[in-house]
């Protein structure tokens, strides 16, 4: 894809699958998950890309009584702090941090302890605001992240880049107001219209005057 240069007053950022590749990590640990629970891994990996971890298991087991979905989902996520073998950054990723002097966020749907240890162990500079699963009422796709990270940058949503790597970012962004940028191959109607680049490498977002 030909070099993209984007122009805005922030640049916001999930994390797992647009700066840091987690990819292999998390879908082992979820097909594990479907093979504990009796759950098709085919239905569910898709699904859950760019999710909270409780609402994917409330919605894969959504008659578990709630002690146990509480535990299933402390499990989960203490099986995710405990690998990080194999996380590294999204190609350009180091760079184009490095590189930014406009305000910059992360919005993900991991807990943040989880994602600060992955950014670190991909090698990124960690930001000065994060937005992480627990922080907000509703997760990914709803627009809570996004509209709450600009309100704490001080930008307004409609001035603002995203970068999103699935659907349920992308949906948020869009109903946040955001311009958003397709990181990767998501098929998607709702990635249709959207810039896209494969990756962070030849990517450069310059402050808005």
């Amino acid at each position: 894809m030909p070099p993209l240069e984007i122009t805005a007053a922030a640049a916001l950022f999930d994390m797992d699958g647009t700066l840091v590749d987690s990819t292999a990590v998390v879908e082992t640990i979820w097909r594990d998950f479907c093979r504990e629970h009796g759950v098709d891994e085919r239905v569910l990996v898709p699904w859950s890309h760019g999710r909270r971890t409780p609402d994917t298991v409330q919605h894969f087991l959504p008659d578990a009584p709630e002690g146990e979905m509480t535990a299933i989902v402390a499990d989960l996520e203490s099986r995710e702090q405990a690998t990080m073998a194999g996380i590294v950054e999204i190609p350009g990723a180091r760079d184009l941090l490095a590189t930014l002097e406009l305000p910059w966020a992360v919005v993900t749907s991991a807990p943040r302890e989880l994602a600060l240890r992955r950014m670190v162990a991909a090698g990124l500079p960690l930001p000065e605001v994060l937005v992480s699963a627990g922080e907000i009422e509703h997760g990914k796709p709803h627009p809570d992240g996004y509209l709450r990270v600009a309100e704490l940058l001080g930008v307004r949503p409609q001035d603002c880049v995203v970068f999103e790597d699935a659907e349920p970012g992308v949906r948020s962004a869009l109903d946040a107001g955001a311009r958003v940028v397709v990181v990767g191959n998501l098929v998607s109607s709702y990635a249709d219209s959207l810039e896209r680049v494969s990756d962070l490498r030849h990517v450069t977002v310059l402050r808005s005057s």
